[in-house]
């Protein structure tokens, strides 16, 4: 006998006792074309959607999957639990590194006297209202840390004290934004907040935040300078000739008319994107400006030549 099809109303992803509601028989939820990502849920073989930052950006590989599982155990969750940690960074779309991101694990947490979840594939946390405060993410419907509960929460995650800053700086970006997530106040407060593992970390990278970062690169390639001993780089720069908006440039020293651009790989796989690249430079280049640009690997593979270039064009043009 042929089984029956599995509702369209329960989505994506379902918990077992909303299929039972739905009217979905028991043998039908034990199919191997079900995943089973979580005791009590289940899972279609193929989502069918795309996930996507709150810029309408798609995300990485990564960010999508782990995402998609937090969506998954959602289904599940206990009340009063919530996602924290790495979760909680993916879904407010603050960077974090690819290394971390595809554990497949998600991270939830619990004010006392809540007991721990102690699932399979879940991380579990105990916080309090004093160190972690809570929202509802209105991109995903999900309860999460607030972005400031979650930078504080990275400070005892991330190693690299640049990662720390890229995901502050996501945090408080306030550029082409209709608001921050959060402001430099609000990442200040979560510190003094109390004791917590990783407050060294989060206290050094403070001073080193900025609100016009628009990108993880964008705030390894100023750090990378700024380490070196070189003069910190404007970020995001409108390059105006006779009132003429030419170009916004990632990382800038006007005074010099020299800029730096990151070029991701998206630059070299949308040929629009790169015709308008090309554009871009031959405009600036015309109005006296150096054009620095950095890919990948040389940002953080060989950061060393890339900090030499940028040397050697501020040497010639003071």
């Amino acid at each position: 006998m042929r089984e029956p099809t599995l509702p369209a109303s329960l989505g994506a992803h379902f918990s077992v006792a909303a299929a039972i509601r739905a009217g979905v028989p028991a043998s039908r939820l034990r199919r191997t074309d079900l995943h089973r990502p979580f005791h009590g849920v289940r899972a279609r073989p193929d989502p069918g959607d795309d996930e996507f930052d709150r810029f309408g950006r798609p995300l990485g590989p990564a960010e999508r999957d782990h995402l998609r599982l937090a969506r998954e155990y959602a289904e599940w969750m206990a009340d009063g639990h919530f996602f924290s940690h790495l979760t909680a960074a993916v879904i407010w779309g603050l960077p974090v590194p690819r290394s971390l991101v595809e554990r497949p694990e998600v991270d939830v947490a619990v004010f006392p006297p809540l007991r721990l979840p102690r699932s399979r594939g879940v991380r579990g946390h105990e916080t309090t209202p004093r160190l972690t405060t809570i929202r509802r993410d209105a991109r995903t419907g999900l309860l999460v840390a607030s972005p400031a509960s979650t930078w504080a929460m990275l400070g005892a995650t991330f190693r690299d004290p640049y990662d720390l800053v890229a995901a502050g700086d996501a945090a408080i970006r306030d550029w082409r934004v209709p608001s921050p997530l959060a402001t430099l106040a609000e990442l200040e407060a979560a510190v003094r907040s109390g004791r917590r593992v990783g407050i060294p970390a989060l206290r050094a990278a403070l001073p080193q935040l900025r609100t016009r970062s628009a990108s993880r690169p964008e705030t390894v390639a100023r750090l990378t300078l700024v380490s070196a001993l070189l003069p910190e780089p404007e970020l995001n720069v409108d390059v105006l000739e006779a009132g003429v908006r030419l170009a916004c440039v990632d990382l800038a020293y006007p005074d010099l008319k020299i800029g730096i651009e990151y070029e991701g790989e998206h630059h070299l796989l949308d040929p629009e994107q790169w015709a308008h690249d090309i554009l871009r430079y031959e405009r600036l280049a015309a109005a006296g400006w150096q054009v620095i640009r950095v890919t990948k690997a040389e940002l953080f593979a060989h950061p060393s030549t890339f900090i030499a270039r940028v040397r050697a064009a501020i040497a010639q043009r003071s």
